[in-house]
Parts: structure tokens; C-alpha cells; sequence
């Protein structure tokens, strides 16, 4: 590499970070810590969240909010949102030190209608003038069934949704980042039922497709790399969700017990992992899985 080569690789002296930024102050400075205000900050950015009516999607929102990105975008296919929707957007409105960030707006559309799903991140893209954060948070999970006698139209109908909505998703908004040349984050929400089978609870339509997105996002990095776009899964162990209350509250020790930590996980629990996955304090990771209060 020549020296021109090499001196236009270096970073500039205010992106510098860590040791390298304490080995390059001079005595006089006064360092500022950067892991929280810079590394973990999503100032300025925007975001979309499937699923962002409740659960893990209506958390995430929030995290991102207070983590400063100015706009959330809350996809949903409910014509209105519910009302603890409503109250957590007024909250992140009125949030301490955020004037100006953290605006959560919720759009309606359904994950399964492609051609909508384009229209509607091309509209965020050209009113927003830039696509950072894509979190494909919806899904669900069919009723139990045995697996030689699952009925075809509710196998097809789950994959529709999980794996093909997640793709779906995924291709609409990933092409805004493409768009914009800025970078950006796709973040599959997966689960551990797609690496392992959950004993005695007869959804394989449901671990199939989420085994399919483990490795979509698997695929997608490589291919997005180039264009600084990062793609990981994030896969929730036993958690209590409004989908999970009916397993759970049925035999909630047996649940707890398959947990390190003797309990099931809450959704506030994937707000530190999802945040850290969206923004540059995860900058060289791509390609992974990353499994949140599992037993494995």
C-alpha cells in the first residue's frame, strides 16, 4: 500500500476511538467518554419495525427512540394502533432531553403484500432522506398440531408470514439503505425454536420458519457486506409474550425451569441486545445469530 494509500485509510482524529483516541490526545484535551454517546447512539437515524403494536416490536420502538433515532416507523395491520401504543408514543414525545427525536409514527400494511411494502418504504425513504434500521419483529405461531397431520393451508400460511413477510420486509427497506449509500442494519427477529425443537410443543410450521430466517440473515450479509449493510438474527429464548401467555401460564414452572437463570424472559429484556445490534457499537458483526436467555 503507498503512503498516500495508507494515510487516506486512516481515520480522522474525531472518529478516532478507545486506546487509539487515548494515544492521539494531546495533554491539554479533555476527553469525552464516546461508548454511550457515540458507539450505542442512533442520533439522527430511521428506523422500521414490524410487529411494533406490542410485544417485542412496540419495545424495540421505544429503545430506538431513546436511543435517539429520530424517527421510528411502527408497521402494523391493524387500521389503528392500540391504545398502549398510542400512550408509549406520547411517552418517547414527551422524553427528557429528546426534543426532535425519538417520533414514532405507526403505518399500516401488510407483511405479506410485497408491492405495498416497497410503495411504503420508498415514501419513508423520500420524506426521511435516509433508511438505517430495519427490524422485522412480527410473526406468529399456528395452533398445536401433529406434525403427520398438520393441515397444508396452515403450514403454507405460517411460512407466508414468518419467512416470506420477513423477506418481504427486508427487500423493501434494505433497498432504501442501498439507495441512501449510508450503511445500514437488518435485524431478523428469529428464535431459538429455529436451532432447536421445543419438546412437546407440536408448531413445526413455526420452528421451520424460523430456522428459514436464521439463515436468511446468514445469506443476506454476505451479499449486503460490500455495501455496508449488516444482517443479523436475534433469537428469544423462553420469553412471556402475549403469543407465549397461553403455554406459559399453563405450566410456568416447567417453562422456568429450562432457563439458566430459572425464569422466563421478559420483553424489556431484548432492548440492550436489539440497540447494540442497530448501532456502531456492532459494527463488525454481521452474519450471526444471537440467542437471547436460552437454555442451550
Amino acid at each position: 500500500m503507498s503512503a498516500e494509500s495508507k494515510a487516506m485509510s486512516l481515520p480522522a482524529p474525531e472518529d478516532l476511538v478507545g486506546v487509539e483516541a487515548a494515544l492521539k490526545a494531546l495533554p491539554t484535551d479533555v476527553p469525552k467518554p464516546m461508548l454511550f454517546t457515540r458507539d450505542f447512539s442512533l442520533t439522527d437515524r430511521v428506523a422500521v419495525v414490524t410487529g411494533a403494536y406490542g410485544g417485542f416490536g412496540l419495545e424495540t420502538a421505544l429503545a430506538f427512540a431513546e436511543a435517539g433515532a429520530r424517527a421510528v416507523y411502527c408497521i402494523g395491520r391493524s387500521p389503528e394502533p392500540p391504545s398502549k401504543w398510542k400512550k408509549v408514543q406520547d411517552y418517547a414525545a414527551r422524553m427528557d432531553g429528546k426534543a426532535g427525536e425519538g417520533r414514532l409514527e405507526y403505518v399500516v400494511a401488510d407483511v405479506t403484500d410485497k408491492a405495498k411494502l416497497e410503495q411504503l418504504a420508498r415514501e419513508i425513504g423520500d420524506k426521511e432522506g435516509r433508511l438505517d434500521i430495519c427490524i422485522t419483529g412480527h410473526g406468529g405461531s399456528p395452533s398445536p398440531s401433529e406434525c403427520l397431520d398438520y393441515p397444508p393451508e396452515v403450514f403454507q400460511k405460517t411460512l407466508d408470514t414468518n419467512t416470506m413477510g420477513a423477506l418481504y420486509v427486508a427487500q423493501a427497506f434494505g433497498k432504501q439503505m442501498a439507495r441512501f449509500e449510508r450503511g445500514g442494519s437488518i435485524i431478523f427477529i428469529a428464535s431459538m425454536a429455529g436451532s432447536v425443537t421445543l419438546k412437546d410443543i407440536h408448531v413445526m410450521p413455526y420452528n421451520v420458519s424460523k430456522a428459514a430466517i436464521v439463515q436468511m440473515a446468514r445469506s443476506m450479509a454476505c451479499e449486503l457486506g460490500p455495501r455496508k449493510i449488516r444482517v443479523n438474527s436475534l433469537s428469544p429464548g423462553y420469553m412471556y409474550t402475549g403469543m407465549t401467555a397461553a403455554f406459559i401460564d399453563h405450566s410456568p414452572d416447567v417453562w422456568a425451569s429450562q432457563n439458566p437463570l430459572g425464569r422466563t424472559g421478559l420483553s424489556h429484556e431484548i432492548r440492550g441486545v436489539v440497540t447494540w445490534l442497530a448501532s456502531d457499537a456492532s459494527s463488525f458483526c454481521t452474519g450471526s445469530e444471537y440467542v437471547v436467555l436460552s437454555s442451550r
